[in-house]
């Protein structure tokens, strides 16, 4: 059976986790409303699992830039980037909703692309050191 649904469910909830937190925080800065920050971060919980499992299988079966030995970097970035547009325009559109202001939502979403793109270029790197739903790479390491 393949495993690697497993992983991918996990590496949705760490994201997730570090994302809600992020935006948690820029909300509350940006819109100077510790409520607003809170509602927002909250409210794409849901939305974010569920997009970024989806980004998750499409780049699983789609395998661009895996290498021989499995790392690529310059998957890593260009998973990085799909990820963050999907991400922002989700953030823009709830944080607008929420907050009532177009504004907010275009400073949050603008926030975001930086911040988030930073974190998850690391959430990828440390995930790819994890050996977790991947068992062919684990065998391939057992039998070297």
């Amino acid at each position: 059976m393949d495993k690697s649904y497993k992983r991918h469910i996990a590496k949705s909830i760490t994201w997730r986790i570090i994302g809600t937190i992020d935006t948690i925080l820029l909300s509350w800065l940006i819109s100077g409303d510790p409520y607003t920050g809170m509602q927002i971060g909250l409210a794409e919980v849901v939305t974010k699992m569920l997009f970024y499992y989806v980004h998750e299988r499409i780049w699983f079966k789609i395998r661009a830039g895996v290498t021989k030995n499995g790392d690529s970097k310059k998957r890593h970035i260009a998973k990085t980037v799909t990820w963050r547009v999907v991400g922002t325009i989700d953030t823009m559109i709830l944080a607008w909703l929420i907050s009532g202001d177009p504004m907010i939502g275009l400073q949050v979403g603008a926030a975001e692309v930086v911040t988030k793109m930073i974190l998850y270029y690391f959430h990828e790197r440390a995930w790819y050191k994890i050996d977790f739903g991947l068992e062919k790479r684990r065998r391939e390491k057992r039998e070297t």
